[in-house]
């Protein structure tokens, strides 16, 4: 297996792992609003994870479903409502039906932001370090809507300067690679989920081999597929080894004993508690 010659950003390599907001801090607030990513950097999170959607007028929008269905008010697919619309869109109440004991008023005020208010909302908020942000490229069988979808994020990123702080994920590895294919500066990252067909020992060795072969710099690692052989191969392949999604302190302990860069979870403010 060839290896992957890795440009580090020694500003995001730290000795402890980056703890990321997934989907902001969505165990306490509506997960992919910009409530949910001002409470993660408030909270001292090191990056963000969000997921992209294109709206029907090629705006990129932050969503994780393809429709509005199980956060909005309606199952309509995203991909058919302008960004304008879904600003108008409540997808926070459910938040505080679900969970009454962290419901907040302004919640129901939250709507689909657009990648670039994110962008914009980590601009404005101080941290201690650069914002990592993991952008999960939702892609769908047209290719040219993924490669639309690639561009558009591709180009806010580069007109907001922001290349060294961003990482292009995505479980469609032909679309990491793509990403690749557009901007070779761009940094990448490949999804893993479980595949209950594979076994272990073969598993191992074809997450690691896909990931090298979309040109990931990173590897992104459901964790059940975190054993600490699997992050010591992803590591000799020179891939930065990543765990979703784990909000369990003792997984703060196994990053720093075996080497993995970052945690992505759906509550930041306890794994950097236990990181300190």
């Amino acid at each position: 297996m060839p290896p992957v010659f890795l440009r580090l950003n020694p500003s995001l390599h730290l000795n402890e792992p980056l703890i990321i907001a997934h989907r902001g801090a969505s165990a306490l607030a509506p997960e992919n609003t910009l409530a949910a990513f001002a409470r993660a950097l408030k909270d001292d999170a090191d990056g963000l994870e969000l997921d992209v959607h294109l709206a029907r007028d090629g705006v990129p929008v932050v969503i994780h479903d393809s429709n509005l269905g199980r956060t909005g008010p309606s199952m309509r697919n995203v991909a058919e409502v302008t960004s304008k619309q879904l600003s108008q869109v409540d997808v926070g109440s459910w938040f505080n039906q679900a969970k009454p004991a962290l419901a907040r008023e302004e919640y129901s005020f939250q709507h689909v932001p657009t990648f670039a208010e994110v962008i914009q909302l980590v601009k404005t908020i101080p941290t201690s370090r650069p914002c990592a942000i993991y952008v999960e490229m939702k892609t769908m069988r047209d290719s040219s809507f993924t490669r639309d979808l690639a561009q558009a994020v591709i180009q806010l990123v580069k007109d907001h300067d922001l290349c060294k702080q961003v990482i292009f994920i995505s479980f469609d590895l032909k679309a990491v690679a793509l990403a690749k294919q557009i901007d070779s500066s761009i940094r990448t990252g490949a999804l893993i989920a479980p595949r209950t067909t594979v076994s272990a020992p073969r598993r191992k060795r074809l997450i690691i081999t896909s990931a090298v072969d979309c040109g990931a710099n990173e590897i992104l690692l459901h964790r059940l597929l975190a054993p600490r052989a699997t992050i010591e191969l992803a590591v000799e392949n020179n891939l930065l080894p990543v765990v979703w999604t784990v909000d369990h302190s003792a997984w703060v302990r196994r990053a720093k004993s075996w080497g993995i860069h970052a945690l992505i979870t759906n509550d930041p403010a306890k794994l950097k508690a236990a990181a300190h």
